[in-house]
C-alpha cells in the first residue's frame, strides 16, 4: 500500500488545492467518507460539508465544498466541487452576517451555504 496519495480540489472556477495526502474526509450523499492511500476505488456525490485533507507533511488543510464529485483510482483522489474554498479563504465575521441574514430572509440554501463556511473555519 503506498504511503500517500494525490489529491485534486477543484471548483467550477479553479483549481483550489493540489498535493499529496495521508487521509481526506469528505461528506457524500452516503454519509462521512474518509479515504486513505490503496482505499478501494469510489464514485460519489459531494454533500455540503468541510473536506478535510491531512497532508503529507502532516498539516490539516480544510475546504469548504458545496456540492459536487469524489473520484477515487489509483491513488488518485479527485474533489470535484460546484464551489469550494478554502478554509483560510474565508472572512468569518463575513459568513456570519451572511448567516443572519439568509435566517432572516428563510434563505435555507445561503443558510446552509454560510453554515458550511463558519464549520469549515472552525474545523481547520
Amino acid at each position: 500500500m503506498a504511503a500517500e496519495l494525490h489529491v485534486e480540489l477543484v471548483a467550477a472556477d479553479r483549481q483550489v488545492w493540489s498535493g499529496e495526502a495521508t487521509l481526506v474526509v469528505a461528506r457524500t450523499t452516503s454519509g462521512d467518507i474518509g479515504v486513505m492511500p490503496g482505499h478501494q476505488p469510489l464514485l460519489g456525490v459531494l454533500e455540503s460539508g468541510p473536506v478535510t485533507i491531512r497532508t503529507s507533511d502532516g498539516e490539516t488543510v480544510v475546504a469548504a465544498v458545496h456540492g459536487g464529485f469524489i473520484s477515487f483510482a489509483d491513488n488518485k483522489l479527485s474533489l470535484l466541487a460546484e464551489i469550494a474554498e478554502l478554509a483560510d479563504e474565508i472572512d468569518a465575521q463575513r459568513a456570519e452576517r451572511e448567516l443572519e441574514r439568509a435566517k432572516a430572509e428563510g434563505d435555507a440554501t445561503a443558510e446552509r451555504r454560510a453554515d458550511v463556511r463558519l464549520r469549515a473555519v472552525s474545523a481547520r
